[in-house]
């Protein structure tokens, strides 16, 4: 059992380094990268209106009780 916490701890120990990031870089992506992301997001958020929309009525349809057939 102390074998095996030490080894798990080891390996952690060794790959703590590969989640390391370096805080002096920059980000220089510029306007062109921002206006694309934009876009990108309003795509998503214009599905999602649609969407929420059919959801709403799926639900407010399984909450009414069927009419009975005759």
């Amino acid at each position: 059992m102390k074998m095996a916490i030490s080894t798990i701890f080891l390996v952690l120990a060794l790959i703590s380094p590969a989640f390391a990031m370096d805080s002096s870089m920059v980000y220089k992506g510029g306007i062109f990268v921002s206006v694309f992301v934009g876009v990108c997001a309003l795509i998503v958020v214009a599905q999602l209106v649609p969407a929420l929309m059919l959801l709403l009525e799926f639900i407010k349809a399984s909450l009414v009780a069927p009419e009975s057939e005759l």
